[in-house]
């Protein structure tokens, strides 16, 4: 069993969200979907929680109400090890969304999410502090990040 599990807060579209993200993602699937009795307290036989699983991870989605938003505070990055997968990611989750900044979007339900090459934090860390600065620099320019400009600012070019 995993010992921390993301419980995330929906108004009313829980298994949406769900099923959306296990269509984004290659390795994903629906494990289970709970659904209100008489107790309540949304309405009988109305879905309370989805639980689906991501790369592994698992997440469990709640309808709990108009109450609680989500906000930058809380993000959820993918690691890319290609553009191509950078690119994917970008496009499908900020379908219905939000573009931002240097990597960041808003999916469709509100939920943010940082779409990264596994290389921006290899090259940023560098040793060599005007190396990384560079790289630094070219990557606060970017909406979507691109892994070749980081790599020509790493070079010095």
């Amino acid at each position: 069993m995993q010992r921390i599990t993301p419980f995330l807060w929906f108004d009313n579209n829980a298994e949406e969200a769900a099923n959306f993200y296990v269509s984004v993602f290659k390795n994903a699937k629906l494990l289970n979907v709970a659904r209100y009795g008489d107790a309540g307290p949304g309405p009988k036989g109305t879905v309370m929680t989805a639980e689906f699983e991501l790369d592994g991870q698992k997440f469990v989605a709640l309808n709990g109400g108009p109450r609680f938003k989500f906000t930058e505070a809380i993000s959820f990055v993918v690691n890319c090890e290609t553009q191509e997968e950078v690119d994917y990611y970008w496009e499908r989750l900020s379908e219905g969304g939000e573009k931002s900044r240097c990597g960041w979007l808003k999916d469709k339900f509100g939920l943010w999410w940082q779409v990264v090459p596994t290389i921006l934090n290899k090259l940023i860390t560098h040793k060599d502090q005007q190396k990384s600065q560079r790289v630094m620099e070219a990557m606060l320019q970017m909406d979507k990040i691109d892994i070749e400009p980081l790599q020509r600012a790493y070079e010095g070019d």
